[in-house]
């Protein structure tokens, strides 16, 4: 039996014109390997704001006379990044959780569970979806508790497990009071790897001290570049993850890496010293370009990008597989996701209510219920 659903799609036209609307659209009947998934939570992720958003210009937007379809203009300079999405409706979400409504003749026995998904699309009444792409939920759990189990899960024991691939004892993360940051504490505590957070805020301070973090420093204080160099030549840390991307902060990051491995050098260099540092940029929270002062960090580095999926293929579905089973296990505890405001699909299309979801602040994290009227 077909299903009829309501999508939240995003769509680029060549004038530079961004529109952001709701469509209705048929599913049909899942196939032996598919399921189709009632979506009940789905969270706003900043992944998701770039594909919803793009790079348009928040203050051009508009509402549609007669609609409820959102205008923004993407600016000029920007549109060549985006020329191979022209002219496509593209559906929004990377995750979300539900109750599986229909299932193929090879799924059936997860028919009436609730499950987590990820396949994007979730910002959706209905979802079909191939069963690799389903976990079920614990006993008991609900769809808001399971509905953001991929995105900031995954890329915490991502981080975690690159680090230990690559060598390194310490991890350095910043805006580290975000969700994703606060459950990178919390394993970083059960797994006995040291971690540096850098926040903006005493409040922010205040958040991860509650739950056991032992380095916690504060950009927006006078003193942040002492006290960071401290904190990484306490910790030994020579690999950061960060979120920010534009501006000086990644470079201050490499130069307290090399402040702790030069006062541990013997000999001088002009070099600098031998210790390999590496900074992984995996947001754009700040979208200015990236400033590195390169001379005050040695030769011994390495700045590059990190994005979850193309981690997870080189990783393997073992690693994959391990990844998803501790997340399960530990779903309600380390990996328990906050919400400040829960929306509506067309309330997300509010003007007001989509400025403040795409400000991306620290404690704001969004969660959509497509159920709501």
């Amino acid at each position: 039996m077909p299903f009829n659903a309501r999508e939240l799609r995003s769509t680029i036209f060549e004038d530079g014109t961004l529109t952001v609307e709701l469509e209705q659209v048929v599913i049909d009947d899942p196939g032996e390997d598919e399921l189709i998934v009632r979506i009940e939570a789905a969270p706003i992720n900043p992944s998701d704001l770039g594909l919803l958003l793009g790079p348009a210009d928040v203050a051009t937007l508009r509402s549609e006379e007669g609609s409820s379809r959102l205008a923004f203009t993407i600016p000029p300079a920007k549109l060549s990044s985006v020329q191979a999405r022209l002219g496509q409706s593209l559906a929004v979400g990377n995750e979300g959780a539900g109750t599986v409504v229909a299932a193929g003749r090879n799924l059936k026995s997860l028919e009436g569970k609730r499950v987590g998904a990820i396949g994007g699309g979730m910002y959706a009444s209905y979802r079909k979806l191939s069963g690799k792409d389903v976990v079920e939920l614990p006993e008991g759990a609900t769809a808001s508790e399971g509905a953001s189990m991929f995105v900031n899960p995954l890329t915490v024991l991502g981080f975690v497990e690159t680090a230990r691939r690559e060598g390194h004892s310490a991890i350095v993360h910043a805006a580290a009071a975000s969700n994703l940051g606060q459950m990178l504490q919390k394993v970083c505590l059960a797994d006995g790897i040291p971690l540096v957070n850098i926040v903006r805020s005493s409040e922010q301070a205040d958040i991860l001290r509650k739950i056991g973090a032992v380095h916690v420093v504060n950009s927006s204080a006078t003193d942040f570049a002492e006290r960071l160099a401290s904190a990484v030549a306490e910790t030994g840390a020579t690999i950061a993850f960060d979120p920010i991307g534009g501006g000086t902060l990644g470079s201050d990051i490499l130069s307290a890496m090399e402040r702790a491995a030069t006062a541990k050098m013997t000999e001088y260099s002009r070099y600098g010293s031998d210790s390999a540092k590496q900074l992984y940029v995996y947001g754009a929270l700040d979208p200015s370009p990236i400033v590195l002062n390169r001379l005050t960090f040695g030769f011994r580095w390495s700045v590059s990008g990190w994005l979850l999926f193309p981690f997870l293929k080189q990783a393997g579905p073992e690693v994959a597989s391990r990844m998803r089973q501790r997340i399960v296990d530990e779903l309600t505890t380390t990996f328990a996701s906050k919400y400040s405001r829960t929306i509506g699909l067309e309330e997300a299309l509010q003007p007001e209510i989509l400025l403040a979801y795409q400000r991306k602040a620290t404690g704001e994290k969004f969660l959509i219920d497509p159920s709501r009227a």
